[in-house]
């Protein structure tokens, strides 16, 4: 269930003089614009941008850009940004630069629609001018790499029905494939996990316990390493329960020393028009604290705020 949805008495004008009014004259009214923010969705606000313009001659993203800064401006700038934009360009820092995130990448290509990863693909090539997939195999390597290659190519089965003989025969394949041999034979576990629908999946899952007496996630953490596992989890997890995926994903953005707020924020954002209730409840479930409490020990002033009003608002 989502935590922020289409505001009911929306009115495009009101909201762009509000905003209007938090940024004029000195100083900020920053609770005005995390008001405005989180009492509307996405399609709302970029209508909100579109009037802004209209109204006062000024891009509203720049403004924001002057008036804001650190990480609440990031918190404000990823939640005025169309989702499928706001994705791409996170998938291209994650590439960019020293290094490549690797869990990024994984995050937002495991855990998307077809139709989803389709649209983060045209929005990459419009903002860029560059070509998704090859960037991928450019800053990838090895199986990794066919991995993510096979995700974004959006080819997934998306039939709800399942074939138990398959899912069977899928768990022998995947056990003859790691367990049963010395080595692994990956091409296997892509074919399997990049291909099958989600129901299917989960069948497969249940049909290899049977099968070998083993969870495939042990199975996996056994037969794989680095950022292969870490992607063939992703996809288990994910399928088995996507609210303890991204659950497991907040916790990790905050536990330890330092916040990886980059992560947070696109968790947060990129789920509160989704599931980010359910999340929330998943996240005290596993951790026996909540997501609200999490984040005001991690995070403070005004970007907590609007972390804390996204959680909040119905």
């Amino acid at each position: 269930m989502a935590t922020i949805g289409p505001n009911s008495q929306f009115n495009a004008e009101t909201a762009a003089k509000q905003l209007r009014d938090a940024m004029k004259g000195l100083g900020t009214n920053e609770d005005a614009i995390i008001k405005v923010l989180v009492t509307h969705d996405s399609r709302q606000r970029q209508e909100i941008a579109t009037k802004f313009k209209t109204l006062y001659g000024k891009d509203l993203i720049a403004e924001l850009k002057s008036e804001l800064g650190g990480n609440f401006e990031n918190a404000v700038l990823a939640m005025m940004t169309p989702l499928y934009l706001f994705l791409a360009k996170e998938l291209r820092h994650a590439m960019k630069g020293a290094g490549t995130d690797e869990s990024v990448l994984i995050e937002i290509l495991a855990s998307r629609s077809n139709a989803d990863i389709k649209e983060i693909k045209a929005a990459y090539e419009k903002e860029y001018k560059r070509n998704l997939e090859k960037d991928l195999q450019s800053e990838t390597s090895g199986h990794f790499r066919r991995l993510l290659v096979s995700l974004c190519n959006a080819s997934r089965d998306e039939n709800p029905n399942v074939d138990g003989e398959k899912a069977k025969k899928d768990a022998q394949e995947i056990f003859n494939a790691g367990e049963k041999q010395w080595g692994t034979d990956e091409a296997v576990f892509n074919m399997v996990l990049c291909t099958r629908s989600n129901p299917q999946l989960k069948a497969t899952f249940e049909a290899y316990r049977t099968i070998t007496g083993k969870g495939i996630i042990d199975s996996i953490k056994r037969e794989t390493s680095g950022a292969l596992q870490e992607g063939y989890l992703a996809i288990v997890n994910f399928i088995w329960d996507s609210n303890y995926y991204f659950a497991e994903r907040l916790y990790k953005s905050m536990k330890g020393l330092g916040t990886d707020d980059s992560s947070l924020i696109r968790l947060i954002v990129t789920r509160c028009e989704v599931d980010l209730k359910h999340v929330s409840k998943s996240f005290l479930k596993q951790y026996g604290k909540s997501l609200q409490d999490f984040i005001k020990g991690d995070c403070s002033g005004d970007y907590r705020k609007l972390l804390l009003g996204v959680l909040g608002n119905n």
